[in-house]
């Protein structure tokens, strides 16, 4: 069983310095090298996070053999190639979400990690969040008896100047797989597979979604509604509606920083529901269990399977097909 677990970071934006500065809050890993397309972007990067490596291209990143780890942090349009680099080259993968442009796509990705026996996992982080686990434990313990509805929004007006990848077909581009993936991995989590699929969306001038709206139904009654949009400034909250209370998870419902309110019985009256939270952006808990299966010598997570990450994929599809959004839908 190895002790020390050696991380290498592929790409150096925002989401991987936030990786990168959490990698202090996961005993007995350490980041060795990091790479990037530019040099001097992956020197700067490694100099900030104290790494001992930097590499000006993604090839001799996935050759450095005191790597155990890489953790893929480009835009989803390119997850394909780079973890198929890694896997090529018997790297365990930790990739970003969303895991792939379609399903198709993350099957590939899969089969080629299973083919290696190469660990290989998406980063879907709220999944290890302490305040999903309360909300998981409250729903198995029927707190608001039979959930009839789920209702979830994300949206943002993205700043000045906004990054390409944002309406790029190419990169993946629009609302779905880069926010409302969070809606529907919320709803998946309460409800599970939907039975049918409504949804219609505003295209952006280049044919991605500048908004989406989606409604999952269930033979058994039950519906869920998610909106995402680029036009406005959302709550970007979650509602859990049951028929003996609800929940509400407070801004930015995704991440560590939600409030879980409860109302029992639909009282006015609310409870906040505690749970322990660490210093850092949340991203050290999926690290941590990243190390936990290389420890022992698992090839894929028991919590993020390989199933939840083609199930995820295969309803972003469906939703994107539904509304009209074929330009990356096999």
């Amino acid at each position: 069983m190895k002790e020390k677990i050696n991380w290498g970071i592929l790409g150096c934006g925002n989401i991987a310095a936030k990786f990168a500065a959490d990698l202090k809050y996961v005993a007995d890993s350490k980041l060795v090298a990091v790479g990037s397309r530019n040099k001097s972007i992956a020197d700067e990067f490694a100099n900030r996070f104290s790494a001992s490596h930097s590499y000006g291209s993604y090839e001799d990143l996935v050759n450095d053999k005191d790597i155990d780890v890489i953790y893929v942090a480009t835009p989803h349009g390119l997850h394909h190639e780079h973890v198929m680099l890694c896997i090529e080259n018997e790297k365990a993968v930790l990739c970003e979400k969303a895991f792939a442009i379609n399903k198709k796509q993350a099957k590939e990705m899969i089969d080629a990690a299973k083919t290696k026996n190469v660990f290989l996992m998406e980063a879907l982080w709220t999944k290890f969040l302490p305040n999903y686990s309360v909300v998981q434990k409250m729903l198995h313990e029927k707190k608001l008896g039979n959930i009839g509805s789920v209702l979830v929004n994300f949206g943002f007006i993205p700043k000045k100047p906004v990054t390409s990848r944002i309406y790029d077909p190419k990169l993946g581009g629009g609302t779905m797989l880069d926010i409302g993936i969070y809606n529907v991995f919320m709803v998946l989590s309460v409800l599970g597979t939907p039975d049918g699929i409504e949804a219609t969306m505003t295209p952006a001038s280049t044919g991605v979604d500048e908004q989406c709206a989606a409604t999952l139904k269930y033979d058994n009654g039950a519906f869920a509604q998610i909106f995402s949009t680029f036009s406005s400034n959302l709550p970007t909250e979650a509602y859990i509606n049951g028929d003996k209370g609800r929940i509400r998870l407070t801004h930015r419902f995704y991440s560590p920083a939600a409030a879980i309110e409860y109302y029992p019985d639909y009282m006015d009256s609310k409870q906040i529901i505690p749970f322990e939270k660490e210093q850092g952006h949340g991203y050290q808990y999926e690290a941590r269990h990243v190390c936990d299966c290389l420890r022992n010598g698992s090839a894929e997570s028991p919590v993020m399977t390989h199933a939840d990450t083609l199930l995820l994929m295969d309803i972003l599809d469906k939703i994107r097909f539904a509304a009209g959004i074929h330009y990356d839908v096999d």
